[in-house]
């Protein structure tokens, strides 16, 4: 893993965006802001999957309420989404939002990106500026041949440089592209030319399986390199599976360290215990815990206790029973049927 890549840092509503604050993850409601009860009860339900920012659409003056109730029912951060009408975004912020997302192409006038930065800066809200493939302006598409990675960097910093103007600064910025490759050369040079946080995403991604692999590259990648401070994986899905997908993404690169990491084998031939059910078993039933520990699941009590040396604890199948091990060392044996019992009795004792 390389080093954190040094940004200004803002607040978003107690949540800490860029440099050493730790990566957030986000996702977005995708219930029709008409529906008020509906966002509410999605956006709780992400709330307790462990969002750390929850961002909704507001089209309208109607789904202004919308923000009220989310405030007054949440206690993450909630950012409002806005395009074209720049008082939805003023009311917004009057309605306690604690992060605006804009794109102020193409909100109007200079006025108008003038007035929405002075209300920022009076509540202390920060400014996402969203740059995605599709809202390149029509000048840059010409100059780079299309919505190439420095057309989307160049427009970015363009409208940084706008909110800059107003002494803007507290502006997190994103450039997404559904193209892996676009949007990873993107933020790589948006990285060497600016020093503001960024929020990575892979947008329009697809389903969940196509989401979490072009995610998993994308964020991944970048990540590894210390370049992003807050993500989204975007998927046509339940957007609690997005939070679950990104702190798994966290979980893989090292970045988040209050939780179990678990390692189990394909299983082979000499598999004589039902594995995929067992680990399947033991990732639903630490899903909570937050001691950082490594646990195996292994399928050959030959090879398991060995391969998996460096586990903190785990199991390796036998014929019809499983050898719980610590360290590499032997511990007893166990029937396959109370195997996760007996796991988890002895990832209890563990002090850490």
């Amino acid at each position: 893993m390389a080093q954190r890549r040094k940004t200004r840092q803002v607040n978003a509503g107690g949540v800490l965006i860029g440099s050493d604050a730790p990566v957030s993850v986000q996702s977005m409601l995708n219930i029709p802001s008409t529906d008020f009860e509906g966002s509410i009860r999605q956006a709780k339900a992400l709330e307790e999957a462990g969002c750390q920012i929850i961002r909704a659409a507001v089209p309208d003056m109607n789904a202004v309420r919308l923000i009220y109730e989310l405030k007054n029912s949440l206690t993450v951060p909630v950012v409002a989404d806005i395009h074209f009408d720049y008082r939805l975004a003023l009311e917004s912020v009057a309605a306690g939002v604690d992060k605006i997302r804009i794109n102020p192409g193409n909100i109007g006038s200079a006025d108008r990106v003038k007035a929405v930065a002075v209300a920022c800066m009076q509540k202390n809200v920060p400014i996402r500026i969203g740059v995605n493939s599709g809202s390149v302006e029509k000048e840059l598409l010409a100059k780079f041949g299309g919505p190439s990675p420095k057309a989307l960097v160049e427009s970015a910093l363009n409208h940084a440089k706008l909110l800059e103007k107003y002494d803007f600064y507290d502006t997190v910025i994103s450039i997404k592209s559904s193209d892996v490759e676009t949007m990873i050369k993107a933020y790589e040079l948006c990285a060497e030319k600016c020093d503001y946080p960024l929020h990575l995403g892979v947008t329009e991604a697809g389903t969940q399986r196509m989401a979490l692999v072009k995610s998993s590259i994308g964020i991944g990648s970048l990540l590894a390199k210390g370049i992003g401070d807050t993500i989204r994986v975007s998927m046509t899905a339940d957007p609690v599976k997005e939070v679950a997908a990104g702190f798994d993404i966290l979980k893989a690169l090292g970045l988040k360290k209050d939780c179990v990491q678990i390692v189990s084998c394909p299983t082979c031939g000499r598999t004589r215990v039902d594995l995929i059910a067992l680990a399947d078993e033991v990732e639903k039933r630490l899903k909570n815990c937050k001691k950082p520990i490594t646990v195996a699941v292994m399928g050959c009590a030959v090879n398991g206790p060995g391969e998996a040396r460096q586990a903190d604890i785990g199991i390796a199948g036998g014929d019809g029973c499983v050898l719980i091990f610590k360290k590499g060392k032997i511990l007893r044996k166990a029937p396959e049927n109370s195997a996760v019992d007996e796991l988890i009795k002895e990832i209890e004792t563990l002090e850490i």
